[in-house]
């Protein structure tokens, strides 16, 4: 016979189960501080690579080398910035209100990386010089030459995307709806 804290009934929840979903303040805490370091980072290091005079190679194929771009990712609808500058605010709407569905930590940093990388952008769009309210160029600066050039929001952009993506995953298959 098992003893006291032994469970053989199935319906039991397993350790996961039984780990606290974040509440309100803590879920906006992790978003809020992520989002602020990747806009910090970012706006910092965007700050200085505008100040390059030529490109200065670091190791390998990889170089700080200053570019603006005011289209979207890899330059693609170049001089539409005032049309992705209105997706981005839609898109970052959509990830707060979605946000309440957050319930692990994991997760609340990723949407936090995502939302801090889409307004890093959407600053550069707003600050630089350019046509309309969105028009200004992104500033792009890490080069590593067989990619086209791209900053610290673009990798917060894309590695949060790709994490949020598998940590979901990861909930789906342990709540067994994948």
């Amino acid at each position: 016979m098992a003893g006291p804290d032994a469970s053989t009934d199935p319906a039991d929840p397993t350790p996961e189960d039984r780990a606290p979903t974040l509440g309100a303040r803590q879920r906006w805490l992790l978003i809020g501080s992520a989002v602020s370091v990747v806009l910090l980072a970012d706006q910092v290091t965007k700050y200085w690579a505008r100040t390059l005079d030529e490109p200065i190679d670091i190791v390998g194929s990889l170089r700080f080398n200053l570019a603006f771009n005011s289209g979207a990712a890899f330059s693609r609808f170049e001089g539409w910035g005032s049309v992705i500058g209105v997706v981005g605010i839609i898109i970052v709407a959509v990830l707060l209100r979605t946000s309440r569905s957050v319930s692990n930590r994991a997760g609340a940093v990723c949407l936090g990386l995502v939302i801090g990388g889409a307004l890093g952008n959407l600053v550069d769009r707003v600050v630089q010089p350019g046509p309309g309210l969105f028009g200004g160029k992104v500033t792009d600066f890490i080069d590593v030459q067989w990619w086209p050039i791209f900053n610290v929001a673009d990798i917060a952009l894309t590695c949060g995307g790709l994490a949020l993506v598998l940590v979901g995953m990861r909930s789906g298959a342990a709540d067994g709806s994948s």
